[in-house]
C-alpha cells in the first residue's frame, strides 16, 4: 500500500500538481488536483487481473489520446465511451474504458481518471 501511494505522489509531483496528506488506506482522487481513491471505490489489487481480462473478453476498444494517461488526469469530452464496472468486481460510481491500451476507471461527471488498473 505504502508503494501504491508514494507511486501516486510521484506522478503527481510529475505532472506539477500539489499533493496532500490522506488517510493511510488511500491511493489516488478527484478533488481539485489531488487524486483520492480508497480500495473500496476502485477495483482491488486481487481483482484486477480478473478485470484486465474482462475488459479482454468484451473487447472494449481503446481510444488514443495525445496526452499521458495519469490518475487526475481529465479525458476529452467527446469520442471516448465509458462502461459501468459489472458489480462482480465491487460496488463503484465509476466507470471505466481504455485508453492508449491501458484500462482506466474514470468519475463520470468530470471524466477525471481516478485510477489505471495495471
Amino acid at each position: 500500500m505504502r508503494n501504491r501511494i508514494l507511486a501516486v505522489a510521484a506522478i503527481i509531483a510529475a505532472i506539477g500538481a500539489p499533493i496532500t496528506a490522506q488517510a493511510q488506506n488511500t491511493t489516488g482522487a478527484a478533488r481539485g488536483n489531488t487524486v483520492i481513491i480508497t480500495e473500496n471505490d476502485g477495483i482491488a489489487a486481487d481483482q484486477r487481473p480478473a478485470f484486465r481480462e474482462y475488459v479482454i473478453r468484451e473487447r472494449v476498444p481503446t481510444y488514443t489520446i495525445p496526452d499521458r494517461v495519469v490518475v487526475g488526469g481529465i479525458l476529452p469530452e467527446a469520442g471516448i465511451t465509458y462502461y459501468d464496472v459489472p458489480q462482480t468486481f465491487g460496488q463503484t460510481t465509476y466507470r471505466y474504458t481504455v485508453v492508449n491500451g491501458q484500462t482506466v476507471l474514470v468519475e463520470p461527471r468530470t471524466r477525471r481518471i481516478v485510477q489505471v488498473v495495471d
